[in-house]
């Protein structure tokens, strides 16, 4: 498979965001390393989407709105749902892209997580696993027949974007240099193997163009 971008390839960036790198919220290790392959990706491709969460405060995520633990797990009505520090509250300045990333070459920003209720991981869909973002129509229109995917972090909303590629139809490749992850015990690993197995391409940075 050639990984020559193409007018029916898009870019992904997935969550590089200021509480997402070190000494944010919920910092990924090395979450800031990713900006200037991100960048230097965005050059290669005509199609450009950045992802952005994007909590109301008091998200159903967040472990304060629960009194409950960091990282703990508990059950919502959509499923398991881990619980987070507060983090990428709408208009803070944690929710921001980081300083270094350049955002010129987007064509469209997918803000998500929008619904105090429910999480949404993935740029496609919420954690509901039913209500859409609109990306996948848009990708759908502009004639997008396969995504690459770079940025933070690689177990969940990296991981969850892939997937959902995949269920739609799109072919997916995963940059894993230029990806970080949250890799709490065993995440990373399983997030790996369940996009093999469900036809995520990996691939790295020098591998692309």
């Amino acid at each position: 498979m050639s990984l020559v971008p193409t007018a029916t390839d898009a870019l992904l960036v997935i969550d590089v965001q200021n509480d997402f790198c070190p000494g944010g919220a919920l910092a990924v290790a090395e979450g800031d390393r990713v900006v200037p392959l991100c960048n230097a990706l965005m050059e290669r491709f005509a199609t450009v989407v950045l992802t952005q969460d994007w909590h109301p405060a008091g998200h159903a995520s967040f472990a304060s709105t629960h009194g409950g633990e960091p990282f703990g797990v508990i059950e919502l009505p959509y499923g398991p749902q881990v619980l987070w520090p507060d983090h990428c509250v709408q208009d803070t300045p944690g929710a921001a892209f980081h300083r270094d990333l350049v955002t010129r070459p987007a064509q469209m920003i997918v803000r998500k997580g929008m619904n105090p209720a429910v999480d949404s991981y993935s740029a496609f869909f919420e954690n509901d696993r039913r209500t859409p973002t609109g990306l996948g129509g848009w990708l759908r229109d502009k004639g997008i027949r396969r995504v690459f995917l770079c940025g933070l972090a690689t177990d969940f909303c990296v991981n969850y974007s892939a997937q959902d590629a995949r269920a739609l139809g799109l072919d997916a490749v995963l940059i894993e240099d230029a990806c970080r992850a949250v890799d709490m015990p065993g995440t990373l690993a399983d997030a790996l193997a369940t996009m093999q197995a469900a036809g995520v391409t990996l691939a790295a940075t020098g591998d692309v163009g």
